[in-house]
């Protein structure tokens, strides 16, 4: 898990979870008729989902560079050890 604590982790979901039932609850008492809060609902239920898509999508680009540059690190070992051992 790239060093995060489990107490880390345990705090973002708790974080999350306070502030999704803040937002629930806000959402109930809100003063306005069903079909508003059934809007507000669809609209942070969407929210959501792309959010876990974006940062989804640049942890697999990071780890891709990672990756990338690994492979292109190697590479040049090869081509200077192929090199030095021409000599």
């Amino acid at each position: 898990m790239l060093g995060q604590s489990k107490l880390w982790v345990s705090f973002n979901y708790a974080c999350v979870i306070a502030a999704y039932a803040m937002l629930g609850l806000s959402l109930i008492l809100m003063p306005v008729d069903l079909s508003t809060k059934g809007y507000v609902g669809m609209g942070v239920l969407f929210l959501t989902g792309s959010l876990v898509t974006l940062v989804k999508t640049l942890q697999e680009q990071r780890i891709n560079e990672q990756f990338s540059s690994k492979v292109e690190r190697a590479r040049q070992e090869k081509l200077l050890s192929d090199y030095v051992a021409a000599e």
